[in-house]
């Protein structure tokens, strides 16, 4: 789906983004080569970075514990 209508950015964009590195939702935008306009797909952009994030977490600790 879309998030951002002024650069055209879809959701799998930002979450690409978002798993190599980037760690906010302007930062995802500046990888994707540019930052948001209006500011009206912040929010959601937001949600989608935390969750890539919080899935990476949530996966790195599973393998943690079961190394241990």
């Amino acid at each position: 789906m879309f998030v951002c209508s002024c650069n055209a950015y879809r959701d799998t964009q930002i979450a690409d983004a978002a798993r190599k590195g980037a760690r906010t939702a302007c930062e995802a935008y500046e990888a994707l080569g540019n930052g948001p306009n209006c500011g009206g797909c912040l929010d959601t952009a937001t949600k989608i970075v935390d969750q890539v994030h919080a899935a990476r977490t949530a996966s790195h600790a599973a393998f943690s514990n079961a190394a241990d």
